[in-house]
């Protein structure tokens, strides 16, 4: 396997992607595409894009995304990834981007303003020189709003190349050895941790990705079969729940790297015993992109990526890191446990001290889903009232056949009275978005 393609002291210019032209790029829903076909296509839509400052990306097909997220970045322009593809989304970021336009491959409806739709077969041109600036800006990512407003993070060509560098040093051991990396994704290619792991990964490395973006078990299954090798599945919690208790079988896997929220370990070491791989839990954020790693089934502490430094403070935790031009402080609180060791606590608006007592919202909710019968839940703090200043804490659980009293009385036994939910309500189904984060706007419009 080649490594990434490092970026050179005292250049500015960098390969837009890296190793020779005949290594696979993606794969799946028909034939393989090398890389030199991959640049063709890069040139040939970049010819096509309106004059513009930036673009949001909506394509499904992830190929596709690939090839506009080069494109836009070939012309000179900005990818813009908001939190969802929803037309509230779409709007929020085209208010703060005056004159960007959106790329689809199909026609969307409602249509969101300046659509740019790919043609079914893509334009080909000359890209056999394609280049970009290391301190151009690549992309801003939007955070999911799952705590608040989403917030504008900006990423240079530099700045991916390093922390892609990373990545691929901490997941390589789970490629085959010798051969290239095939990866299947069931995250968007929007989200932070998805477009590290499906886009730049077989972008700057010997990886290829499938096209698709699976959502059911059978779907999983059938992208998997498509590799020509055992694939590396990349995922989140709520999807790995749903395949190890679906029973579906699965392909050989070369390994399954997790995100986006937090792993439990007994749902670790099951995902490890049913498909017989190693399962790794990455930790970052769209400010830091991913900057630590555990193999969840087998150890509770992260291990931080080789340069990056984590100051805890009283309200978070300040992370250091080569890939990041400036310190960033997250909302994360940490535990050191020597040079590269942490544990993580919650967050400090997740904690909690009623009359002298204390507990987390993350723990809460861990008791919630203990509870037999519920299937999905989360435990919240609302808003102060404005009477009292209060701040109740609140609950939503998806338990079919079982009403919020047996809840209740099965929280009792756990958990101080205190800190029960005030309201409790059953669902359907928790808003949970793309990544299977809860936006905190869609939690209290469900709690009324």
């Amino acid at each position: 396997m080649s490594a990434v393609f490092h970026m050179p002291t005292a250049a500015r210019a960098l390969a837009l992607a890296a190793g020779p032209g005949e290594r696979v790029v993606a794969f799946g829903n028909g034939a393989p595409t090398d890389q030199a076909h991959f640049l063709a296509d890069v040139a040939g839509v970049a010819e096509t894009l309106p004059d513009a400052p930036s673009a949001i990306l909506l394509c499904e097909d992830r190929y596709r995304f690939l090839v506009a997220f080069c494109a836009v970045a070939v012309r000179g322009q900005i990818n813009l990834l908001p939190p969802s593809r929803t037309p509230q989304a779409i709007d929020d970021v085209l208010a703060q981007h005056p004159g960007s336009y959106c790329i689809a491959d199909a026609a969307l409806s409602p249509a969101p303003p300046r659509l740019h739709v790919l043609p079914a077969v893509l334009p080909c041109g000359d890209g056999a020189s394609l280049r970009v600036d290391a301190g151009a800006l690549a992309m801003i990512g939007f955070t999911s709003g799952s705590t608040g407003a989403p917030k504008p993070n900006p990423k240079t060509w530099g700045s991916l190349h390093r922390s892609t560098a990373q990545n691929l040093e901490a997941l390589r051991h789970l490629w085959p050895s010798g051969g290239d990396a095939r990866i299947v994704a069931t995250v968007p290619p929007q989200h932070m941790y998805g477009m590290e792991l499906s886009i730049l990964l077989p972008l700057l490395c010997d990886a290829a990705v499938h096209r698709g973006r699976p959502f059911f078990p059978d779907d999983v299954a059938r992208a998997l079969s498509d590799g020509d090798a055992p694939c590396l599945l990349v995922t989140t919690p709520v999807h790995l729940r749903a395949l190890v208790e679906s029973g579906v079988a699965m392909p050989p896997l070369a390994g399954v790297v997790t995100a986006t929220a937090p792993l439990a370990e007994a749902l670790a070491a099951a995902a490890e015993a049913r498909f017989g791989c190693e399962v790794r839990e990455l930790f970052g954020s769209t400010e830091t992109c991913v900057i630590a790693q555990r193999r969840t089934a087998q150890e509770a502490l992260w291990h931080a990526y080789p340069g990056v430094r984590l100051m805890p403070q009283p309200d978070g935790t300040v992370v250091q890191a080569p890939h990041l031009p400036a310190p960033v402080t997250l909302a994360d609180i940490v535990e050191l446990h020597g040079d590269d060791r942490f544990a993580l606590c919650g967050r400090q608006a997740d904690l909690l001290e009623i009359a002298g007592k204390r507990a987390s919202l993350g723990d809460l909710t861990k008791r919630l889903l203990a509870v037999p019968g519920v299937t999905d839940g989360v435990v919240l703090q609302l808003d102060a009232c404005p009477l009292t200043g209060v701040r109740r804490i609140a609950a939503l659980a998806v338990a079919p056949g079982l009403e919020e009293k047996r809840i209740l009385d099965a929280l009792r036994h756990s958990v101080d009275a205190v800190f029960l939910p005030r309201k409790l309500r059953i669902v359907d189904a928790l808003p949970r978005n793309d990544t299977g984060k809860l936006p905190r706007a869609a939690l209290l419009r469900l709690l009324g």
